[in-house]
């Protein structure tokens, strides 16, 4: 019931045709492109974030509260199993295409971005979890496209423009994962949504 709830079926369909789309923009219509593949990084995690973050919506949030059991470790391996497959299917989806923006990018960024839209669905609703990310991965695609983007103190703030196997960007999105992830399984969605 909790994953019907929650649509469930219908968050793993769109993460299937989001990396679908991902893996024909990669290969076909941009292949080798680097401002392709740099929309892509930005592109996919989003529309992954916005499936995942929106499906953390429930009718039922007074039956939630008011349960006899604990609905945290449900909340929890809810949004742990849809960013790991979010992040597995468009890892796949630039996969052998190389490169410091190909695969570690693209799952570190999808992760980073989930992290800030389940953070954003405890905070101001499920329903509108997608715009921080947005804002997020979008503030960093500009910086990339003025050059603002380096080493140092700057990795956190532009975690996902940066390359694949830098640290810094790593912690941040990981930080982001984490802090999304353990604020959802503890409060759920915010009650914003009525």
């Amino acid at each position: 019931m909790y994953l019907r709830s929650r649509r469930l079926t219908g968050s793993v369909v769109a993460l299937a045709v989001t990396a679908a789309l991902t893996a024909w923009a990669d290969r076909g219509a941009g292949a080798g492109d680097p401002s392709v593949r740099a929309s892509l990084l930005t592109a996919a995690p989003l529309a992954a974030a916005a499936v995942i973050g929106t499906g953390l919506y429930t009718h039922s949030d007074e039956l939630d509260r008011t349960a006899a059991h604990r609905w945290w470790p449900r909340r929890f391996a809810h949004l742990v199993v849809l960013s790991l497959t979010a992040s597995v299917l468009l890892g796949c989806a630039v996969l052998g295409t190389g490169g410091e923006h190909g695969v570690q990018a693209m799952v570190r960024n999808t992760l980073g971005a989930t992290g800030t839209a389940a953070l954003a669905a405890v905070v101001i609703g499920a329903r509108l979890s997608w715009l921080p990310p947005m804002v997020q991965l979008m503030g960093a695609y500009m910086a990339a496209l003025t050059g603002a983007v380096g080493g140092g103190w700057v990795t956190p703030l532009v975690w996902p423009a940066q390359p694949g196997d830098r640290a810094g960007a790593w912690l941040a999105a990981l930080a982001l994962f984490l802090a999304g992830a353990g604020l959802h399984a503890w409060r759920g969605a915010g009650r914003r949504d009525a």
